[in-house]
């Protein structure tokens, strides 16, 4: 359930239908999050405290999960304790491109020269200077017709003309040819200079509080020298999209030279202040499953475009913070990100609860992303990651490896560098969605280096992508897939949860907690009933399929498939609240799910 307050970022000028632009929407649910312990409190040392009968009866889901895994299920997926470590940042939620209303007139032809003939002339060849957009072949086949035949001056004229009407028609509005006087033409080779027009100046106005430099860098790229309004399209049709700018218009009008024009940009800002409440139940039993929370993001906070996000949640034994900051720094959309998590949890659930399991974990990211192909209908993206994790376990107070990985001291540390390419295509009925990303652990920095695996030296990819097509007004269809692969045993930092919340529902939350993992998933959202404008109730049937294995086989999960189906229904008010109960029923036993939690019953709410 979430609840949205105070100011938020404005939506698109022409954006597309309500319901399918909130589903395909990035939630802002994106705290860090952990599981207070490892995927099994199995003991291995003689020092434990806790008996290996005891040991062995402990759920996975009890362990610490990944940041990546929480921060994907939150925002739905195209951005990956004991504690656990922080997500990569989620595929990137899209939008239909807007048609924005550019005024963009045509600015008066450049004038043509005169060229005294008499009577007649035979032209061999026309040769041309100045173009650019445009190879002299290129310009030949159109002035072909007015040559080896006599023509008139007004024919040379329409050769002038014709390479004129060739720039215009191709969107080089202030572009034109001329015929230089005082030409001997009796050799019979008249030269025609293109003159590629170009602009004088971006003015922009309305910007409030954002930098009109975020605004006249990004039309810059789009109106190099010769001026193409094509391209200038593109460039304000991409600002158009962005959340910080809620509408956006554009005139040319006339420089101070033929060739040259004026872009008059007017800007309406969004606002920029987002304040969610969150209410679920989707944490493991262990720590609490019901979940509170609330979130602040503040975009342009220093004006240059850039993004404050600060999230605080906990549940009965757990508290998690979360804080990032992003900011541009370059006009083709390039960020630079700083992140920062903390999480505490106890363990609460019985009878676990009296042998005070504690973890405490810390994350910190710098990510840099920069798309490389960017238009108002697809984007792809590349970006690195460096990371570092560090968890740490304590049982009746003292320090203990109760995580697979952990050293004596019950830590955990690990450095990695993810390396991530998403890509994003939309439609005005559908979006397409995908990321994947490469985690290579260094045993640099501090990270735990053990003489087995598993340990801060790893190879993973994972893979994700979600598809949402609009079936019919208000109706959604909606798919998404999830796949991990790791060539060795990984500490529970970087494992993959299934289960539950966001995953495969009808389980208890990341039943299984394996190094491998595939999920495969699919709902359709039908409208049952609206009242009001902007009020709408779905029914929303599922079905869920999971599967988990670890590197080394003879450690997977005796069963490994997860497969549930069920309902849901969604209440969505406007845009100011989402409120979400569904019911799972699990197809396949994969035991440990026979609590007293509504998640463990089958029933999720959000």
């Amino acid at each position: 359930m979430h609840q949205k307050t105070g100011d938020r970022i404005s939506e698109n000028l022409n954006p597309p239908p309500a319901e399918f632009n909130r589903e395909i929407s990035t939630e802002a649910n994106t705290e860090v999050q952990e599981n207070p312990l490892p995927s099994e409190l199995r003991n291995e040392t003689e020092k434990s405290l806790l008996p290996q009968k005891i040991a062995q009866q402990i759920p996975n889901s009890i362990a610490p999960e990944s940041p990546l895994q929480e921060q994907i299920r939150d925002r739905q997926i195209p951005n990956p304790i004991t504690p656990q470590p922080p997500l990569p940042q989620p595929i990137p939620a899209p939008q239909p491109a807007p048609e924005p209303p550019f005024n963009i007139p045509v600015p008066a032809p450049v004038p043509p020269a005169e060229t005294e003939i008499p009577g007649t002339v035979i032209i061999q060849r026309f040769e041309f200077a100045g173009n650019t957009a445009f190879s002299s072949e290129e310009l030949a086949k159109v002035t072909a017709q007015f040559t080896n035949k006599p023509i008139s001056f007004a024919e040379l004229l329409q050769a002038e003309a014709a390479i004129t009407k060739l720039y215009v028609d191709a969107g080089y509005i202030n572009s034109g040819a001329v015929i230089p006087a005082g030409q001997n033409l009796s050799a019979g080779v008249v030269t025609i200079r293109i003159i590629e027009g170009g602009l004088q100046d971006i003015v922009v106005s309305g910007t409030g509080r954002l930098d009109p430099n975020y605004v006249r860098s990004r039309l810059a790229i789009a109106a190099g020298r010769p001026l193409n309004t094509n391209r200038l399209l593109q460039a304000l049709q991409l600002l158009q999209l962005d959340p910080l700018i809620q509408n956006i218009s554009a005139e040319l009008t006339a420089g101070a030279r033929p060739e040259l024009s004026i872009l008059e940009v007017r800007v309406k800002p969004a606002r920029t202040l987002n304040a969610q409440l969150i209410l679920d139940n989707g944490r493991s039993p262990s720590v609490g499953s019901f979940r509170r929370g609330i979130e602040f993001t503040q975009a342009n906070t220093l004006g240059l475009g850039d993004a404050l996000r600060v999230n605080y949640t906990n549940t009965t034994g757990s508290n998690a913070f979360d804080i990032n900051y992003t900011l541009p720094v370059n006009p083709r959309n390039g960020t630079v990100s700083l992140s920062y998590g903390r999480t505490g949890s106890d363990v609460v659930e019985p009878p676990f609860d009296r042998l005070e399991i504690v973890g405490k974990s810390s994350r910190y990211e710098l990510t840099y992303r920069q798309p490389v192909l960017q238009t108002a209908s697809r984007e792809f993206a590349l970006g690195i990651t460096a990371s570092l994790q560090e968890s740490r376990t304590t049982l009746l107070g003292e320090s203990e490896p109760l995580s697979p990985g952990a050293d004596e001291e019950g830590r955990t540390r690990v450095s990695a560098v993810r390396f991530f390419q998403e890509w994003t295509q939309r439609s005005p009925r559908s979006v397409l969605a995908a990321r994947s990303q490469f985690s290579v652990g260094l045993g640099a920095f501090g990270a735990t280096v053990n003489s087995e695996a598993p340990d801060s030296r790893f190879l993973a990819w994972r893979g994700q992508a979600q598809y949402v097509r609009l079936l019919a007004p208000e109706t959604l269809f909606v798919a998404r897939s999830d796949l991990q692969l790791a060539n060795r045993a990984l500490v529970p930092l970087e494992q993959i949860g299934l289960g539950g919340f966001r995953s495969i529902r009808g389980y208890r939350q990341d039943v299984l907690l394996t190094d491998n993992g595939l999920l495969l998933s699919a709902e359709v959202q039908i409208p049952v009933a609206r009242f009001g404008r902007a009020n709408l109730l779905q029914v929303v049937p599922f079905v869920d399929y999971g599967r988990g294995w670890n590197s080394s086989g003879e450690d997977s999960p005796k069963e490994n498939n997860l497969l549930g189906v069920g309902l849901g229904l969604q209440l969505r008010l406007g845009d100011r609240f989402t409120g979400r109960i569904e019911y799972g029923v699990p197809l396949i036993d994969a035991g440990n799910s026979d609590g007293n939690t509504w998640q463990e019953k089958g029933f999720i709410f959000r």
